[in-house]
C-alpha cells in the first residue's frame, strides 16, 4: 500500500471481509428462506382452524408481529455488544439461538405452540445479531481504507440478496412438494453453515472492545439535560418527556383492546419521540456537567433519530411484499411458461425472488452507470438524497400495485406477471434506502454507540411494521369499514393507496430535512494498536469515549 493511497483512504481491502460476506449470504438464505414461505405456510397448513376468509388477515398479523420481533431485539444485541461482550461474541452466541429456532420450525411444523416458539427464537437470535454484522464490517476499516467501505457495504448488501434470491426461488417449491419439515429444515442447515463460517475467521477480525462505563453516555447526558434547571427558564423539555411517559402508560393500558404487540410498540414510539424532543430542547443544560464531545454526540444521535423516523413508512411498504403482495398474487392468474420444451409456472411466493434478483442487478448498475451520470451532470447523489428518492419510488410502487388491485376488484383477470413492475419500483427504492442506510448509520454514529445506533436503524423496521398492524386492525372497525366502502374501493385497494400516500408524504418531509442535515465522518481515525486483532478472548476495557 502506498502512503498516498492510505492518506486518500484507498488502502487495501481487509482480508477478513470474505468471511463476513459469506456468513451473511448463508444467514440471509436461512432467514429469507423461512420468512418468504411463512405467510403461505400459515394460510395453507398452520391456521386451518381459522375460517378460510379470515386466514389471510391472521397470517399477515402473525407475519408482521414476527418481523416486529426480529427488528426489536437489535436493541438488546446492540447494547450487549457495546457494553459487555463485543460484536463477534454477541453475534456468535445469538447465532446458536437462531439455529435452535430453525430446528423448532422443522420439528413442530404442525404444532402451533412449538412453531411459534421457533419464530420467537429466530426473532431473538436474528434480531440480536442484525445490528452487529453490518457494524462489524465497518469496524474492519479505518481512515487508510475507508473509501473501500462503500464498495464492501454494497457487496455486503449484494450477498444478502444473493442468499435471498435462491431462498425465495427454491423454498416455495420445497414447501409445496416436500412439506414444512424440509422447507424449514434447509434454512436451518444454512444457518449452521453461516455460524461455522463466522467462527472460521475468528483469528483475522478486528475486535473493537466494548466501551467502558461512560459518564458521558447518551442516557447519562439525556438524563442530566432533562432534570437540570436553568435560571429564569422552565423545564419544557422535561414536560415533553413526562407526556411521553404518560402516553406510554396509556398505550400499555390499551393492551386488552389493541393486543400486547401494538400497545408495547406504540408505548416505545411515544417514549422515544417525546423523550427525544424533550432532550433536544434542554440539551445545552448538560454542557459543563458533561464533556462537549458527549453533548455534541447526543445532539448527533437525536438528528439521526429524525432520519430513521422518516424512513419508517418505507418499511411499512417494503415488508408487505411478503404478506399483502402474496395474498394478492394468490388471486391472480398464474400463466405457464415454456423453456427448452419444459413447462413451468411460478408459485405466488416465488415472485419475491424478483426482489433480490433486481437488487443484484441494480447495485452494480447504480454504481457503474446511474450515479456517475448524475455526478457528470452536476447532481451529487448524497446518502440522504438517495434515501429520499428511495422512499418516493416505494410510494410509486404502491400506486401501481393498488391500481392492479382495482382492476382485479372490477372482475378482470390479471396475470401475476403484472407484479413485476411494482417489484421493480419497490426494489429500486430499497437499494436507495436500505443499502445506503447501512452506510449512513455507521458513518454518522458516535464511536461508542455504533452498535446501538445500528439497532435503532433496525428499530425503524419495527415501527414500520407497527403501522401495518395498526392499519390492519383499524379496518376491522365498523366506522372505518363503512368509510372505506363509501370510497368505492375494496379494503385491500384502499390500504394500498393509503400506504402509497403515507410514504409519499414521508418522502416530501425527508427531502426537506435532508437540506438541513449536516453530515459527519465517524470512521476510526487510523489503525489503533489498542484494538484486538485475531482474538476471541474476553473483551478488553477501553478509555471511556464520548457518546
Amino acid at each position: 500500500m502506498t502512503q498516498s493511497a492510505a492518506q486518500q483512504g484507498n488502502g487495501p481491502l481487509p482480508r477478513q471481509i470474505p468471511y463476513i460476506i459469506a456468513n451473511e449470504a448463508c444467514e440471509r438464505f436461512s432467514f429469507y428462506g423461512m420468512r418468504n414461505i411463512l405467510t403461505p405456510f400459515l394460510i395453507s397448513t398452520l391456521l386451518l382452524f381459522i375460517p378460510l376468509a379470515d386466514r389471510p388477515s391472521e397470517a399477515k398479523h402473525v407475519f408482521h408481529t414476527f418481523v416486529i420481533g426480529v427488528y426489536f431485539f437489535p436493541l438488546l444485541g446492540g447494547w450487549l455488544a457495546d457494553r459487555f461482550f463485543g460484536k463477534y461474541n454477541t453475534v456468535f452466541w445469538f447465532s446458536l439461538i437462531y439455529c435452535a429456532g430453525h430446528a423448532c420450525l422443522a420439528v413442530f411444523e404442525k404444532n402451533l405452540e412449538g412453531f411459534y416458539l421457533g419464530l420467537a427464537l429466530i426473532a431473538f437470535g436474528s434480531g440480536g445479531i442484525k445490528p452487529l454484522v453490518a457494524s462489524f464490517v465497518g469496524d474492519q476499516f479505518d481512515q487508510t481504507n475507508k473509501n473501500r467501505a462503500k464498495v464492501v457495504f454494497d457487496a455486503f448488501y449484494w450477498s444478502i440478496n444473493f442468499g435471498s434470491f435462491f431462498a425465495s426461488l427454491l423454498m416455495p417449491i420445497f414447501l409445496r412438494d416436500y412439506g414444512g419439515a424440509v422447507a424449514f429444515g434447509i434454512p436451518g442447515i444454512l444457518m449452521f453453515v453461516a455460524t461455522f463460517v463466522l467462527w472460521l475467521g475468528r483469528k483475522k477480525y478486528v475486535h473493537v472492545p466494548p466501551a467502558a462505563p461512560n459518564p458521558n453516555s447518551f442516557m447519562n447526558v439525556a438524563k442530566t439535560a432533562l432534570l437540570s434547571t436553568a435560571p429564569g427558564k422552565s423545564r419544557v423539555g422535561l414536560h415533553f418527556a413526562v407526556i411521553g411517559v404518560i402516553g406510554a402508560l396509556g398505550s400499555l393500558a390499551m393492551t386488552p383492546k389493541w393486543g400486547f404487540v401494538i400497545a408495547a410498540c406504540t408505548a416505545l414510539v411515544l417514549l422515544l419521540a417525546f423523550g427525544g424532543i424533550g432532550t433536544s430542547m434542554q440539551l445545552e443544560r448538560a454542557r459543563g456537567k458533561h464533556s462537549d464531545e458527549g453533548v455534541d454526540g447526543v445532539r448527533a444521535v437525536l438528528r439521526i433519530f429524525i432520519v430513521f423516523a422518516l424512513v419508517t413508512p418505507f418499511w411499512s411498504l417494503f415488508d408487505q411484499k411478503a404478506s399483502t403482495w402474496i395474498v394478492q398474487a394468490n388471486d391472480m392468474t398464474h400463466p405457464t411458461y415454456e423453456l427448452l420444451g419444459w413447462s413451468f409456472s411460478f408459485v405466488p411466493a416465488q415472485m419475491q425472488a424478483l426482489n433480490p434478483l433486481l437488487v443484484m442487478l441494480l447495485i452494480p448498475f447504480n454504481n457503474l452507470a446511474l450515479l456517475p451520470i448524475l455526478r457528470a451532470i452536476g447532481i451529487e447523489p448524497t446518502a440522504l438524497r438517495r434515501m429520499g428518492a428511495g422512499i418516493f419510488f416505494s410510494a410509486l410502487s404502491w400506486v401501481v400495485i393498488g391500481t392492479i388491485q382495482v382492476v382485479m376488484d372490477g372482475g378482470t383477470p390479471v396475470s401475476m406477471a403484472w407484479q413485476i413492475l411494482p417489484y421493480a419500483l419497490l426494489t429500486f427504492g430499497e437499494v436507495l434506502v436500505s443499502a445506503t442506510g447501512l452506510e449512513f448509520a455507521y458513518s454518522q454514529a458516535p464511536s461508542s454507540m455504533k452498535g446501538a445506533i445500528m439497532s435503532l436503524w433496525y428499530l425503524a423496521v419495527t415501527v414500520g411494521n407497527l403501522w401495518v398492524l395498526i392499519l390492519n386492525s383499524s379496518v376491522k372497525n365498523e366506522a372505518v369499514s363503512a368509510y372505506i366502502a363509501s370510497t368505492g374501493f375494496s379494503v385491500m385497494a384502499f390500504q394500498m393507496y393509503f400506504f402509497a400516500a403515507f410514504a409519499g408524504l414521508a418522502a416530501a418531509i425527508f427531502a426537506w430535512y435532508a437540506t438541513r442535515y449536516r453530515m459527519v465522518d465517524n470512521y476510526r481515525p487510523e489503525p489503533d494498536p489498542n484494538l484486538c486483532y485475531g482474538t476471541t478472548t474476553a473483551p478488553q476495557t477501553s478509555t471511556p469515549k464520548p457518546a
